[in-house]
């Protein structure tokens, strides 16, 4: 039976779900600093040894974060978490798998004292299959101890931190830290040969869906697949494909693709967010009539089910051509936020319900997108900008400084996001880089533009389907787009830089509108949109003595309005693409947003959408 959209809104992997249940392990864990990096030592990992966990922490929130009930913001450059779980052996040919959704930095996971995994990077997932380590005839009689050992160093500028700050306190635009397991951990059974990735690519055009299917392991044999796929009642295809390796990828036509006239019922936009429920089973192409087989028609042998899961995707088409973003082979203009997807108690991390009101509160007050900001942001929120209709644009967090082992984790760490969210209908574009971040010098070091255009070369090697810019802001070497910062506070200079007709042809009245210039030597204009993807900032007057950083103040709510009027309208009114505001909600010291910190809108809804809704004079 397929998952309906609100069987997977709260799973902690959204495009991949299997019956029956996921088990969830939020919630206390026995925790311990520890600042001496003795733990290894010491054998803290061993399920006996219990003295060092004197403390709780309230999964997935970090410890720095009130939510976690530690709330200790301190430089603790180890964490060690233990809890005890109860669960039964699986069955013969099955697995039991150990997911995290994120742990910053570098990870080690045991159970039962026997290391199961290790994962180096903070935002991106890792699974750790456990079934071998549990034996239910020794001393521990079906409790297992699963320990997880988390290593942030506070100082090290070379990781991929994103807004997280290398102080004591938070300055400037960089936030508290978030260490430690920050996302869900939840066990899953599955079988042994199971799927492990599952992407998908419509090709609206062409009338089909590309699909890619990941197996754990090589098949002894050819297998199986078969992907069905429905929108409501209606059945958009429903193929068979024989897969002999451990990957295998196929295209599937989908049919109402194909009728000009009926596209509106079936794409998906911001506007019509239609997600397309998909069924994907593996299943023994040798046959065998097991109970679960997949129904072949006459003359088509029934064959045993292997593995079964349920997804979900939107059909849409991204494009850019002639200084425009396509959506749906036509112009959309974008209306975004910056987000930085931080919450006061609990920083990065966030629950299902607090995830869908950020969703929702876009929509509310007339985005039709959100910028994702130096975060690389949890599944379930993904979800829920697929479900209610908004365009995102999926962003690395940067590192600091520049070298190999910035060059090696920025990579790996890039490629697993890539890689895991590709497939989200959501994300219309890629930042691998912003505002030259770990690249101080790309017009003098010539090592630094070469990773610069390398990152945008690795993603569109990984992801040909949507735009990528090599360095959003300024600097830029390569990109199907670009993406200009400007935090210039008059409509005026913002209508004399951007509106002219020229814009079109990448021809800016001025290349230095900040403090770097826009293009790198040698980089021309082939009618890539131009988007002005940072601006505004305005702050509300601060009391004497806060905290607070923005772009410029304002005294009143009427003098907030025409301020974020008077941007919104240059910008609306000019050649540009679109528009990314700065930002959605205050964030800590950063107060210049929209929203405030707990969510609150500065200015009344109504007003808010019409400022934001405003259309081209």
């Amino acid at each position: 039976m397929s998952h309906t959209h609100l069987d997977v809104a709260g799973h902690p992997r959204p495009q991949l779900v299997r019956d029956p249940d996921w088990h969830d392990l939020s919630g206390p864990w026995r925790f311990a600093h520890d600042d001496a990096d003795r733990g290894r030592t010491e054998r803290w990992m061993d399920p006996d040894v219990t003295a060092p966990f004197t403390g709780v922490v309230t999964v997935p929130y970090p410890p720095e974060s009130e939510a976690s009930g530690v709330h200790d913001a301190d430089f603790h450059p180890v964490l060690w978490y233990r809890r005890t779980i109860d669960v039964p052996r699986p069955a013969a040919g099955r697995r039991l798998l150990l997911h995290f959704g994120a742990v910053d930095h570098r990870a080690e996971v045991w159970v039962d004292g026997r290391l199961v995994g290790r994962h180096e990077g903070g935002h991106t997932g890792f699974s750790c299959d456990v079934t071998d380590v549990l034996d239910h005839d020794g001393e521990h009689d079906g409790a297992h101890v699963v320990v997880v050992r988390a290593e942030d160093q506070p100082l090290d500028v070379t990781q991929p931190r994103g807004k997280q700050d290398w102080h004591r306190d938070p300055h400037v635009i960089w936030y508290h830290r978030t260490s430690g397991i920050w996302q869900p951990v939840w066990l899953e059974e599955v079988p042994e040969l199971h799927v492990t990735t599952l992407h998908w690519t419509p090709d609206v055009a062409n009338a089909r869906v590309r699909c890619r299917v990941r197996l754990s392991r090589w098949p002894a044999s050819p297998v199986h697949v078969s992907v069905r796929l429905t929108l409501g009642e209606r059945v958009l295809a429903d193929q068979r494909s024989l897969a002999d390796g451990q990957e295998a990828t196929f295209d599937i036509a989908v049919p109402a693709l194909r009728n000009g006239q009926d596209l509106d019922g079936v794409l998906w936009s911001p506007e019509r967010p239609r997600l397309v429920d998909a069924t994907v089973e593996v299943a023994d192409a040798a046959g065998g009539g097991a109970d679960g087989a997949a129904g072949g028609g006459a003359g088509v042998a029934a064959v045993a089910a292997v593995d079964h899961v349920s997804s979900y995707l939107g059909l849409r088409d991204i494009g850019w051509d002639d200084g425009l973003f396509l959506l749906n082979h036509k112009p959309y203009f974008l209306r975004l936020a910056l987000q930085q997807g931080y919450w006061p108690g609990s920083h990065l991390a966030a629950s299902a319900d607090e995830l869908r009101r950020e969703a929702e509160l876009a929509k509310e007050i007339g985005l039709n997108g959100l910028r994702i900001h130096q975060k690389i942001e949890d599944p379930r929120f993904l979800y829920w900008a697929d479900r209610l209709g908004l365009v995102l644009w999926g962003e690395m967090p940067s590192a600091y400084a520049f070298g190999t082992t910035t060059v090696e984790r920025v990579v790996a760490e890039w490629t697993e996001a890539l890689s895991r969210d590709l497939s989200h209908p959501s994300i219309v574009a890629w930042i691998p880089l912003n505002e030259s971040w770990s690249v101080p010098n790309p017009a003098l070091v010539p090592e630094q533009r070469h990773f610069m255009d390398a990152l945008y070369h690795l993603t569109k090697a990984l992801d040909p389907s949507r735009p990528a810019v090599s360095n959003d802001g300024w600097e830029i070497s390569t990109g199907d787009m670009w993406g200009v910062h400007d935090y210039t506070q008059r409509a005026d200079v913002l209508r004399e830089r951007y509106g002219h007709p020229a814009l079109r042809r990448g021809e800016f009245t001025e290349r230095w509108p900040g403090a770097r210039r826009l293009t790198l030597d040698g980089v021309r204009h082939e009618g890539q949109p131009i988007v002005l993807s940072e601006f505004g900032g305005a702050t509300f007057e601060p009391a004497e003595g806060a905290e607070w950083f923005g772009y410029d103040t304002v005294a009143t709510d009427k003098d907030f309005a025409e301020r974020l009027s008077s941007l919104v309208g240059a910008a609306v009114d000019s050649g540009l693409a679109g528009f990314c505001y700065t930002q959605f909600t205050d964030t800590e010291q950063e107060v210049n947003g929209l929203l405030t910190a707990d969510r609150e809108p500065k200015l009344p809804v109504p007003e808010l959408r019409a400022i934001l809704t405003r259309t081209r004079d």
